[in-house]
């Protein structure tokens, strides 16, 4: 039972951590004039092509 309460709250901090990663990293290339990884934009839940229309 504690091995599926570890994977769980595992999986939530890896994630949220990979969120905030891909927040710094859209940001960074944003402020810089460049256009950010099409990963990063997934990984936050932006469409790459709408991100391209903007």
């Amino acid at each position: 039972m504690s091995t599926n309460i570890n994977r769980m709250r595992g999986g939530f901090i890896g994630r949220a951590i990979a969120v905030f990663g891909a927040a710094a990293s859209a940001s960074a290339a944003v402020e810089a004039g460049r256009k950010p990884k099409k990963r990063d934009l997934v990984t936050l839940g932006i469409d790459p092509a709408a991100f391209d229309r903007t």
